[in-house]
């Protein structure tokens, strides 16, 4: 009886804290079953082991902050029959997409002695803003639940089922009183679920480490943080953490920095 040819992944990492790569080995109980299922080809974070592509499945972390990884990105993509970037580095940028709405230039001549040696681009971006892409698994780091299913479904060639609604339907679910009703600012009917509503359950406000839900209604949120006192210079840096380049939180920082 001929062997099963295992699905062949690869783990790969941009400019990230390498979190949502520890997300993978934090599995735990569920790690022995997957190495079992597919063939761990690659995965520096894990081990030195490698083996050459072409690869089924690669899992991208960590966002375009290079010349060099802007061409790495597409030798990847060229390698993978199916590409998902995990995380707020790989979907929008990453906590360093603070660089956007700054001048580079400027922080390399403050930092370091030899700029000149520095190969940088201005910008932190996307993986999706450099070649195509499967599917985006968002998070700072990832749901490992999410994690979990979104390998499953593309190794048996299906759509994850990781649902697009609000933080605030996670919230409801855990019977908790909405904080919003103490002043206290929350990103959470605007950020994609995932964490199971974790700060509003212990009282503080979502940080939208999931980035934007879909179709998220920024102008209604930022009149209701108006209403509770809150001034526009706060309404800037809520916006502006850890998925400040995703394009819905990004146009309402600006809005509000005008």
């Amino acid at each position: 009886m001929a062997r099963r040819v295992k699905p062949k992944l690869a783990v790969w990492k941009f400019a990230s804290c390498d979190g949502c790569q520890l997300s993978v080995l934090d599995l735990e109980d569920e790690l022995l079953s997957l190495a079992a299922a597919i063939d761990i080809a690659y995965f520096k974070e894990a081990t030195s082991l490698e083996r050459e592509g072409p690869f089924d499945l690669s899992l991208v972390e960590g966002s375009i902050t290079t010349p060099a990884d802007a061409e790495r990105i597409r030798e990847v993509r060229r390698l993978s029959k199916s590409l998902v970037t995990i995380g707020a580095c790989a979907t929008a940028g990453g906590i360093q997409a603070l660089r956007n709405f700054a001048d580079v230039r400027e922080f390399l001549s403050v930092v370091y002695a030899s700029p000149a040696y520095i190969e940088t681009l201005a910008t932190s971006t996307a993986i999706a803003d450099h070649v195509p892409v499967d599917f985006e698994l968002r998070g700072c780091p990832v749901d490992k639940r999410q994690l979990l299913e979104v390998i499953s479904a593309f190794l048996h060639e299906r759509r994850p089922n990781v649902a697009s609604h609000s933080v605030c339907v996670e919230c409801k679910s855990r019977g908790n009183v909405c904080v919003m009703v103490t002043g206290t600012p929350c990103l959470g009917p605007v950020t994609h679920a995932g964490c199971g509503a974790l700060c509003p359950t212990y009282q503080r406000g979502c940080y939208g480490c999931f980035g934007p839900m879909e179709a998220p209604n920024m102008e209604s949120l930022s009149r209701a943080f108006r209403a509770a006192g809150v001034p526009e210079r706060d309404l800037v840096r809520l916006h502006r953490t850890f998925n400040a380049n995703a394009p819905a939180f990004r146009a309402e920082s600006e809005r509000h920095e005008r």
